[in-house]
């Protein structure tokens, strides 16, 4: 039996005792911030210091002090925390935590709307909410007024105006600002998206819609409104807000907006972790906190609960050249640990293998697969591993970013390689034939009708097979290009002659076709490396269709899986081994980002999350040969990021091959 002892109540500052002894179960910097009560106060909450413990303690401590619930606003960027706080605060105390107003941004604006209604106007609650979907559906609406078949260029998509138009909200930036600085290919159409833009708000307004920006927008309104924004600032007495990091201009005002400049409010981040810029996120909102608010506290949680000491050294020299950046530093809470590697592999599918090999040795030593993650910094970059991965059999699943096989301009240049390998392949043909312009969903199906009557339709390109006018063009050029296809043997070079004549057709449907030509050049670099095409489409074709990653089992029906993620999914998450691939220059940081400080030091960030995720192991690699078929292979480097990390923090290997055994050992 437990011996049960007697232990002194904890006092508040005041002297009032407290049912939870938030002295001995905080460390010293989390109890000040448990405790702090009056005026604004940033808490810099470095990566596994409990910035959830802390929040959740300190709507305990409000709550215990006697301050009504109702009156406490907890402001975080998912539901899903919010109401995990509450629970576990309500777990801690009691039911009245419950009573706390928790949830997004964009909830409490619709909560705030349906109980003021809209400012200067005699409606209440006369107006519906549309999610993202609906907003596009609307943008396409207002699109489709307008006559852009004459155009000599292609125009941006649904979901790229209404980007376009949220991230100018979101930003507080003017849309021809947006424009210049993100979509410098469509700055010559910049006065036909601004009047696209109005017309979206104007048939919005007039149909009684709000999307999601305008909620914030309208709440941003309610705290400058003399009547709505007193009684919002009377009513919430205590505002805290999770993650401030990742907050948009927008959202930075709403909060001055409810608190004043010298109100009780609480808001809780880590620069270091600011890295969803494209998002709309702006690490100066947390940077200007000190500025933004009279007499701020500033408290740093710097005490990690989840990495060794070696792996908090090598994340702490990542950031050790930073500017602009709150000084902190990470300490360890646990002892002992092996410092983390460098890896240099000879080739990306080296580099593959190795981590396949190891992956396959931790199981064997008891660590199970749900505990190693492979994270990247774009989703391309594990194509090759996923090949290897599957190879071992290995289950994985993938977050962020699509499974490459899935990504609908990889599966365009497969369906492509398909039919040139089996002519008599009707998924393929039917994917291809409606991506032809004048060809919809019924003249493909009776076109592949009649293809499938031949035997060998590409020896016959001069058929219209069932078409007429612009479509009979478009199947011609088609089947010239597949038949010329076809009679080139290397996967390689057949793959560099499809892309490239399927160029024009990316860039004819999709705004991003630079982003999504770097997917295509992985795969055309990984297609090289086989004997055949045969071979390499039987390699990949690993699944049927409908079947997602999710459903991939060893054969002994185990259910556990490694994880393969993108950092910028990572974020939150944790493993007891992480191999962070590709560790190198023109990776991370990405080539693009070069151009810009405010861009590199994100991609610097990106690369400090990424280590910290890991518990007891960290790996870092990189291949000294950067597959880049376009402009042939590279010679390549460590990131920039590393240069501060000493071979004493993270002793540097290279892979090696010993002969009759297995690839990749560490020499």
């Amino acid at each position: 039996m437990k011996k049960i002892v007697l232990r002194p109540a904890s006092l508040s500052p005041s002297g009032k005792s407290y049912r939870i002894d938030y002295a001995s179960v905080l460390n010293a910097q989390q109890y000040e911030a448990v405790m702090h009560n009056d005026g604004p106060a940033l808490v810099l909450a470095g990566a596994g210091t409990g910035k959830t413990r802390t929040l959740t303690y300190r709507v305990a401590r409000l709550v215990e002090d006697g301050v009504d619930p109702t009156s406490i606003l907890l402001l975080t960027f998912t539901r899903k925390a919010a109401a995990e706080m509450l629970r576990r605060a309500s777990q801690l105390l009691d039911g009245r935590c419950e009573k706390v107003s928790g949830g997004t941004f964009h909830a409490f604006a619709f909560r705030v709307l349906k109980s003021y209604g809209i400012p200067n106007s005699e409606q209440r609650a006369a107006y519906s909410i549309i999610d993202q979907a609906d907003a596009q559906d609307i943008m396409s609406l207002v699109r489709s007024k307008y006559d852009l078949a004459q155009r000599r260029k292609r125009f941006p998509q649904k979901g790229t105006l209404h980007d376009m138009y949220s991230k100018s909200v979101n930003m507080s930036m003017p849309i021809d600002d947006v424009i210049s600085e993100q979509y410098p290919q469509f700055i010559d159409d910049t006065e036909t998206i601004r009047q696209m833009i109005h017309a979206y708000n104007d048939y919005k307004h007039r149909n009684g819609l709000f999307d999601y920006d305008d909620l914030l927008l309208y709440l941003l309104a309610m705290t400058r409104h003399e009547t709505v924004g007193n009684a919002l600032r009377a009513q919430y007495r205590h505002v805290m807000v999770d993650e401030y990091q990742d907050t948009n201009n927008l959202q930075h005002q709403i909060v001055l907006g409810l608190s004043g400049r010298s109100g009780n409010v609480m808001v809780v981040g880590d620069d270091a972790q600011s890295i969803y810029s494209f998002r709309g996120a702006d690490v100066r909102n947390i940077h200007n906190v000190p500025t933004s608010f009279d007499s701020c506290t500033i408290i740093r949680l710097e005490q990690n609960y989840r990495s060794t000491q070696p792996i908090l050294d090598v994340c702490n020299a990542v950031l050790e050249e930073a500017p602009f950046m709150f000084e902190k530093r990470l300490r360890a809470h646990r002892e002992g640990g092996d410092p983390p590697m460098l890896i240099t592999a000879r080739s990306e599918r080296q580099q593959s293998q190795f981590i396949a090999q190891h992956v396959l040795e931790l199981r064997e030593q008891g660590v199970p697969l749900a505990e190693i993650a492979v994270l990247v910094r774009s989703g391309f970059l594990s194509f090759d591993l996923e090949i290897e991965l599957q190879r071992a059999n290995i289950p994985f699943r993938k977050f962020g970013g699509l499974r490459f096989a899935e990504a609908a301009h990889v599966k365009d240049i497969l369906a492509r390689l398909r039919i040139t390998e089996n002519v008599r392949d009707v998924v393929s043909w039917f994917r291809v034939l409606q991506q032809l312009e004048g060809i919809g969903q019924k003249t493909a199906q009776t076109i592949l009708d009649n293809l499938l009557e031949h035997t060998d339709p590409l020896t016959e390109p001069e058929r219209t097979f069932g078409s007429s006018g612009k479509a009979a063009n478009s199947l011609a050029n088609l089947l010239h290009e597949l038949a010329k296809a076809r009679v080139v043997r290397h996967p390689l070079d057949r793959l560099q002659f499809i892309a490239e004549n399927y160029k024009a057709t990316l860039e004819r449907l999709h705004d991003d076709a630079q982003k999504r030509w770097k997917d295509i050049e992985t795969i055309i670099g990984i297609g090289g490396r086989y004997g055949s095409c045969q071979e390499f489409l039987d390699d990949i074709a690993l699944e049927p269709p409908t079947d997602g990653l999710d459903t991939i089992d060893p054969d002994d029906g185990e259910s556990e899986f490694t994880t393969i993620s993108t950092i910028h999914s990572a974020k939150g998450l944790e493993w007891r081994v992480v191999f962070v691939l590709s560790v190198n220059e023109g990776r991370i940081p990405s080539a693009k980002s070069a151009d810009s400080e405010r861009s590199l030091e994100e991609e610097r960030r990106l690369l400090y999350v990424a280590c910290t995720r890991a518990k007891d192991m960290l790996i870092l690699s990189y291949p000294d040969v950067m597959a880049e078929w376009q402009h042939s292979d590279v010679l390549s480097r460590p990131s920039r990021f590393l240069d501060n990390v000493t071979t004493e923090l993270c002793p540097r290997y290279f892979l090696a091959e010993e002969k009759e055994e297995s690839q990749g050992r560490l020499t």
